[in-house]
């Protein structure tokens, strides 16, 4: 299994080299918490957070 990264700029949680959301080469393997969000129109953890696009974000990246 690959190893997950989190990119530090905008906490998507990915296996590739390059950040699938910004596309940000910034990525930290020293990462914890996870949230996951489907809809981010109707989550208010979202919401709180600024998160617009549906993804695999880390709550805390080093």
């Amino acid at each position: 299994m690959a190893k997950e990264k989190a990119c530090r700029r905008c906490k998507v949680i990915t296996t590739g080299k390059v950040c699938p959301n910004c596309k940000s080469t910034d990525l930290s393997p020293d990462w914890s918490g996870i949230i996951l969000v489907f809809d981010p129109a109707k989550s208010q953890v979202a919401r709180t957070l600024d998160i617009t696009t549906p993804n695999k974000y880390a709550l805390k990246v080093s």
